[in-house]
């Protein structure tokens, strides 16, 4: 059976975080409590893996190239997810009122800050997210976010809002590429989203509702939103914004709209009622879909 995930072997990447993040096979060695070539000998295996060089070796250490950079932060934030899920396990209650299930964009840029602000009306119900990018992992939830028009007959659902979608980037990068028109945005690197599950908009879908043809500048691919917000707000490129999404990071000035023009999304983002839910979750979902 074929592995949801495009992932090397878990002790190289492990490994490969260690020397990453303390510059140094030995350091790198010392917390894993193994010797310096098992070190050396599985960052090799992952870079014969992965057909590309990540370290630059020195004399006293070793310093990223910009894939193993790319690699590294790809994995920081996987590491910090998984970390603040145990830690949210450990310290969850036992008993749950509400369990809502979003991928790792919606929930990290839209639905914690609304959980926030409900438990401000209501502390006494206590709401649980499952965040999972994988399509069927939030099974057992009573409420569930999704992109896309309902097409289940009998599904009862709240929609939640469906925006605009515009072309962002750091005024850094804007000033680079003198971008202020969508032609300079042709030949402009570009960040892809290319994860098949969401089925979100790409650089091609909104250049050609434009009525313009295939952008030509450099691309840059990830299969994570939030790794695309990232990397544009490192200057790497400019991504497409759902702007019911990403207004605190626009608000913030982190990202700046690169160009006047936008397209409608196709569809919204709704929330799906699955019938386990209880009084308590319906009182939520009804919240969510009126809270402004």
């Amino acid at each position: 059976m074929q592995r949801p995930y495009e992932f090397s072997s878990m002790t190289t990447l492990v490994c490969f975080e260690a020397a990453a993040r303390n510059a140094s096979f030995k350091k790198a060695a010392q917390e894993l409590n193994v010797t310096p070539a098992a070190v050396s000998h599985q960052i090799k295996a992952l870079e014969i893996d992965l057909k590309c060089s990540l370290f630059l070796r020195h004399h006293r250490g070793v310093e990223l190239t910009e894939k193993g950079a790319l690699l590294f932060i790809a994995i920081e934030r996987g590491f910090e997810t998984i970390s603040e899920a145990i830690t949210q396990i450990r310290e969850r209650p036992e008993t749950v009122d509400v369990t809502i299930g979003a991928t790792t964009a919606f929930s990290s840029l839209w639905l914690t800050p609304k959980i926030s602000a409900f438990w401000k009306i209501h502390p006494s119900i206590t709401v649980s997210q499952v965040v999972s990018d994988v399509p069927g992992m939030t099974g057992r939830c009573d409420l569930t976010i999704h992109y896309g028009n309902p097409q289940e007959n009998g599904v009862e659902y709240r929609k939640l809002f469906q925006d605009h979608i515009i072309a962002l980037g750091t005024t850094r990068f804007a000033a680079e590429y003198r971008i202020s028109r969508l032609e300079a945005l042709l030949k402009a690197p570009l960040i892809h989203s290319s994860s098949k599950e969401t089925g979100w908009t790409s650089w091609h879908d909104w250049f050609a509702a434009l009525g313009f043809p295939a952008p030509k500048g450099r691309s840059f691919y990830v299969n994570n939103y939030m790794i695309a917000l990232q990397a544009a707000q490192d200057d790497v490129g400019a991504v497409l914004g759902w702007d019911g999404l990403v207004g605190s990071l626009v608000n913030e000035g982190r990202l700046v709209k690169l160009v006047r023009e936008s397209i409608p999304s196709p569809v919204g983002f709704h929330l799906r009622i699955h019938r386990r839910a209880t009084a308590k979750a319906r009182l939520f979902a009804d919240w969510l879909a009126t809270s402004p």
